[in-house]
């Protein structure tokens, strides 16, 4: 039986009962009560009340333990999904590390090599190569800066060697130096300490959200700011390019919210056509 039929029942029941009471026990009520009635009237109700309660109880018990077994599981499956998400993002960063440490290793050695190859070369060709062995070296230059560059993205180590008020500003001059868009950047001292996670976490969602804004927003102007709101260390990344619907959930988006969840904090994602404000709320260590 459904349980709106049951609910129903039983309190058809209930009533059913006290007017049989009424009408064929020893109780009356004159046209102007007086307050002995009040109270058989008082007490009657209350009985109907309580039995009414009772009766229900039993008939939601089931559904209290199947609720509780429920939210028992969806906490279960949040703790596996959260663990599944840490194990992760925690191999994407170990495979960051690992690209990293063989472009500089191999690419980059080998680039330097080349680069001081041509330089010495340079000096014994005839004069009318050196302009395109000059140009050739460059070039050569230019990608060996790619490298590094590429190299500081996938492994900040300014982050664990200046800390991350430091690590934030290199993160907003390199991306002035390869964007039209200007940056002002805006941090508080006296900002509480975070863990080597939660500084991770911050710095991964402010390089999310200036590519964002460089490779898909075409903003003219972005503030990076990083802040303390009571013991909580809160980034924000506004910029005034054109928006996105939030609805839709990107991969970029989706990772900032999960490294968000793992360090326990909050984003808020909000955006229009007049631009776009990410922002992240940490808790300290």
């Amino acid at each position: 039986m459904r349980l709106y039929w049951k609910v129903v029942l039983i309190n058809g029941a209930v009533l059913a009962v006290a007017t049989l009471l009424l009408v064929l026990g020893p109780f009356s009520v004159s046209r102007h009560p007086v307050v002995s009635e009040a109270v058989v009237l008082g007490v009657g109700l209350l009985v109907m009340l309580v039995t009414n309660s009772l009766l229900l109880r039993s008939s939601f018990k089931p559904i209290e333990k199947v609720v509780a077994e429920y939210d028992a599981m969806f906490e279960r499956l949040e703790d596996e999904r959260a663990a599944s998400s840490a194990r992760a993002l925690a191999a994407q960063e170990a495979e960051r590390h690992r690209i990293a440490r063989e472009l500089h290793d191999d690419v980059g050695q080998q680039l330097t090599v080349v680069l001081l190859g041509l330089k010495q070369l340079e000096q014994r060709v005839p004069p009318e190569l050196a302009d395109e062995l000059a140009a050739l070296r460059e070039s050569t230059r230019d990608g060996l800066d790619d490298v590094r560059r590429v190299v500081r993205r996938l492994r900040p180590g300014v982050l664990e060697d200046l800390g991350l008020p430091n690590a934030l500003a290199s993160l907003a001059n390199d991306f002035a130096e390869h964007s039209s868009a200007s940056v002002r950047r805006v941090v508080t001292p006296g900002l509480p300490p975070l863990s080597p996670e939660a500084e991770l976490v911050v710095y991964r969602v402010a390089q999310e959200a200036l590519t964002n804004a460089a490779r898909h927003a075409h903003a003219d102007g972005v503030e990076l700011s990083l802040t303390r709101v009571g013991d909580r260390v809160a980034l924000v990344v506004a910029d005034d390019g054109r928006g996105f619907d939030t609805r839709t959930d990107g991969d970029g988006l989706r990772g900032m919210r999960e490294r968000a969840r793992l360090a326990h904090g909050e984003l808020a994602v909000t955006s229009s056509p007049a631009g776009t404000t990410v922002r992240l709320e940490v808790p300290s260590s």
